[in-house]
């Protein structure tokens, strides 16, 4: 393939499963003038198997602001540098935000290469909701600064998805079964793409039993996957919504709301109030629109 001279090229390579790598992220890493690395012997090891040799330069969270003068001078030089992490897609949960940031400012092409993703990865194999999700990253470690964190997180709708330490999984499990409620649903995806992957939905109260007593799944890579707040008595949540609005422009209120309680489970007047509560709002608008127009 032909690369862009004075490109960033920001390319997610396997999270563990080497032949995850895709053909064109492999074209790039054989290609470009040069690789800034989170771990230069990590990556050499990853172009070594596909038999790459390139100069490698170390982009890390402790050195990545003394670094960016010189990846963006020769970025301007007309230089081609490619962007990795040492798993999965760059700048998520990992350094790279400020080269790319910097290069952007230099009115540098920045062009991303797709891959693996250990984020999306867990999602696709949870069997939790994934129409809205919310990426957390790694919670605090000390145990009354997560605590808070999850406390803030406790009403959350969506989706939420977390990586975690081996050392720290059990006590994040247990943390999130006492606060977010034992019967909270959630997965823990292990090792994704690796010899030992291993994949478990069931309440949060039982995750965190079955890794307290099995000291194998406190080991690995992990991700969590959290089942989002359940709607309080008397709201409605975002799918239901969703179905309720799709309905009222094909039908009367009274049948969409019918049913939309048959489809959803909801019940039929707590739709019916939504739906004349959204038909307010929508003549309310209306009347500020005409009013606006008015004045103008």
């Amino acid at each position: 393939m032909s690369i862009e001279k004075g490109t960033l090229y920001v390319v997610a390579t396997p999270i563990g499963n080497l032949t995850d790598l895709s053909p064109r992220a492999r074209d790039v890493l054989a290609s470009v003038d040069v690789i800034a690395a989170e771990d230069t012997r990590h990556t050499r090891g990853l172009l070594s198997h596909f038999g790459i040799e390139r100069p490698l330069v170390s982009l890390h969270e402790h050195n990545e602001r003394r670094v960016l003068d010189d990846l963006v001078s020769r970025l301007r030089a007309g230089e081609s540098v490619a962007q990795v992490s040492d798993a999965g897609t760059p700048l998520v949960s990992d350094p790279g935000f400020h080269l790319v940031r910097a290069a952007q400012e230099a009115d540098i092409r920045v062009v991303p290469v797709p891959g693996p993703s250990a984020v999306l990865a867990a999602l696709a194999a949870a069997g939790v909701p994934t129409d809205r999700f919310v990426f957390e990253g790694f919670l605090p470690s000390k145990e009354g600064a997560r605590r808070k964190r999850l406390q803030e997180l406790a009403a959350e709708p969506r989706t939420l998805v977390f990586f975690e330490a081996p050392h720290r999984i059990a006590e994040t499990l247990a943390d999130q079964a006492a606060i977010f409620g034992a019967d909270r649903e959630a997965a823990m995806a292990r090792e994704l793409t690796k010899t030992f992957e291993t994949i478990r939905r069931a309440p949060l109260a039982e995750l965190a039993a079955w890794v307290s007593e099995d000291a194998n799944q406190r080991r690995g890579e992990l991700v969590l996957v959290v089942h989002g707040a359940p709607a309080a008595e008397g709201e409605l949540d975002a799918e239901a919504l969703r179905v309720l609005k799709l309905l009222a422009a094909e039908l009367p209120p009274r049948q969409a709301a019918a049913l939309a309680a048959e489809i959803t489970g909801k019940k039929k007047n707590l739709l019916y109030k939504a739906l004349l509560s959204l038909s307010d709002e929508t003549k309310r608008g209306g009347r500020g629109d005409a009013e606006d127009a008015e004045k103008t």
